[in-house]
C-alpha cells in the first residue's frame, strides 16, 4: 500500500480576524503551503469546518475554497466532525493518497468563528453535542467540559488547582510562538483565581476560540522524496468514535474513542508510547488533556494531571505537549484545530519550531477531538528516512 508524507505546509495565527473573510483566510495557508511544497497543483482538496453554515451563512466550502484559490476544477469537498473536522480532512487526504486514486492532495482547516458573538457562537459550539438529550436540555460546550471535570475530580480527589499544570505550561511555549493569540505567561498561583465560565471550569481552564486557517500537501512517500528536501511521513492515521451523550457512556472519565484510534494510530505505525517525541493534543479544557494523556497511554487512569504538576509535559519532559501554545494559547479554531497539530508536529519534526522547538524530536502524534471525544483522530508522523 502507498505511504503518505506531508511536502508543504502553512498556516495563518489564531485570533480575530474581523476583516478576512473565510476565503481569503483559507487561502493565505493554502498559499503558503503550496510555496513550502514549491508547486501550484494539486488533484483534490479536503476542508475542515465545523461553523461556517450556522456563523458565516456559508456552506459548499469546497467548491469556494477551491474556485477562490485558483483550483477551480478538481475534486473538493468539506469534512465535518465538529472540533475534530479539520484532523478528519487530513485522515481523508491520507485515505485517498494511499488509494492510488488521487496523488497530491491539499487539506485546509478554516473556521471563521468570530462573525457572530454570544449566544449564537454557544449554540453553534453546543450543535457538537446531543442535540435531542444534551443541547436541548441547555448543555453547552463548556458546560460539558465542566461535568467531566467535576466528575474527575470527584473520582481522583484533585482539586482545581491541580490542573495549572497544563494552562502554564501552555501559556510558556505560546509566549514563544509569533503565531499564538495569547503569549502571556501565566504564573501557577493565578490560575484558581480565574473568573468562572462553567462551574469548575475558569477562563484560564477554557481554550479561546478565534478565527484561523492551515494547510497540509501530502502526496506518496516515493513523490516526496523527489519532490521536497524535508518530506514528513505520517506513519499512522486512525479515526475512531464514541457515543454522543456523555449520559450513555459506561465510562465518562474513559475517552474511548481516543484510546482506539491512539492504539490503532500506533500499531499501523509500529511504535509505542515510549518511542513519541511530543504530543499534539486536545486541549480544549485542561481536563481533557488529563483525559487524552490517559486514553493514549501515557499516563494511568487518574493520573494525567500529575504529569503537569511534575514539570514531564514542557519542552525538555518526558511527553512534551502544546509544544506551541496548544489551543489553550496558540488560540482554538475549532474546526481547523486538526491541521494545525499536524502543521506543528510538521514544524517540530522538521526542526522549524525555533523558541518552542522539542530538541532531537524523531516522532510526534497529533490527536484531534470531537467535543467530549465523539470523534478522535490521531495521527503519527517522523521526518522521512
Amino acid at each position: 500500500m502507498t505511504n503518505v508524507s506531508i511536502i508543504g505546509i502553512g498556516k495563518t495565527n489564531v485570533r480575530e480576524h474581523w476583516d478576512t473573510s473565510i476565503r481569503h483566510l483559507a487561502w493565505y495557508a493554502i498559499e503558503a503551503a503550496l510555496d513550502d511544497a514549491h508547486i501550484s497543483e494539486v488533484d483534490s482538496l479536503y476542508v475542515g469546518n465545523m461553523l461556517a453554515g450556522q456563523l458565516s451563512n456559508q456552506n459548499h466550502l469546497g467548491a469556494l475554497i477551491a474556485d477562490f484559490s485558483g483550483l477551480r476544477g478538481i475534486e473538493a469537498v468539506t469534512v465535518e466532525a465538529a472540533d475534530a473536522s479539520g484532523g478528519a480532512a487530513v485522515r481523508q487526504a491520507v485515505l485517498a493518497v494511499k488509494s492510488g486514486l488521487v496523488q497530491t492532495a491539499l487539506v485546509i482547516g478554516v473556521e471563521k468563528i468570530t462573525d457572530e458573538t454570544g449566544t449564537p457562537v454557544n449554540a453553534a459550539l453546543a450543535s457538537g453535542l446531543d442535540a435531542d438529550f444534551e443541547a436541548v436540555q441547555g448543555l453547552t460546550y463548556a458546560g460539558a467540559g465542566a461535568l467531566l471535570m467535576r466528575r474527575y475530580m470527584h473520582e481522583h480527589g484533585v482539586e482545581v488547582a491541580d490542573f495549572a499544570g497544563f494552562s502554564v505550561n501552555a501559556h510558556a511555549n505560546g509566549a514563544s510562538n509569533p503565531m499564538a493569540m495569547f503569549r502571556n505567561r501565566l504564573k501557577p498561583e493565578r490560575f484558581a483565581m480565574a473568573p468562572l465560565v462553567a462551574d469548575p471550569v475558569s477562563l484560564f481552564d477554557a481554550a479561546p476560540a478565534g478565527d484561523g486557517a492551515a494547510a497540509i500537501i501530502v502526496t506518496s512517500t516515493e513523490r516526496a522524496r523527489d519532490m521536497v528536501p524535508q518530506p514528513v511521513d505520517i506513519i499512522g492515521s486512525a479515526l475512531a468514535t464514541d457515543t454522543m451523550g456523555l449520559h450513555d457512556r459506561g465510562d465518562i472519565l474513559h475517552l474511548t474513542a481516543a484510546a482506539i484510534s491512539a492504539a490503532r494510530a500506533m500499531e499501523a505505525a509500529s511504535v509505542t508510547v515510549d518511542d513519541v517525541d511530543l504530543f499534539e493534543l486536545h486541549d480544549s479544557f485542561t481536563v481533557m488533556a488529563a483525559l487524552s494523556l490517559e486514553a493514549a497511554g501515557f499516563a494511568a487512569r487518574g493520573e494525567g494531571w500529575q504529569l503537569a504538576r511534575d514539570g514531564e509535559i514542557g519542552l525538555n519532559g518526558r511527553i512534551p505537549i502544546s509544544t506551541l501554545g496548544g489551543l489553550k494559547a496558540r488560540g482554538n479554531p475549532i474546526g481547523a484545530t486538526g491541521v494545525y497539530q499536524v502543521v506543528e508536529v510538521s514544524q517540530q519534526l522538521r526542526g522549524q519550531a525555533e523558541a518552542c522547538q522539542v530538541e532531537g524530536a524523531k516522532i510526534g502524534m497529533a490527536q484531534n477531538l470531537g467535543t467530549t471525544g465523539a470523534t478522535a483522530v490521531t495521527h503519527i508522523m517522523r521526518v522521512s528516512q
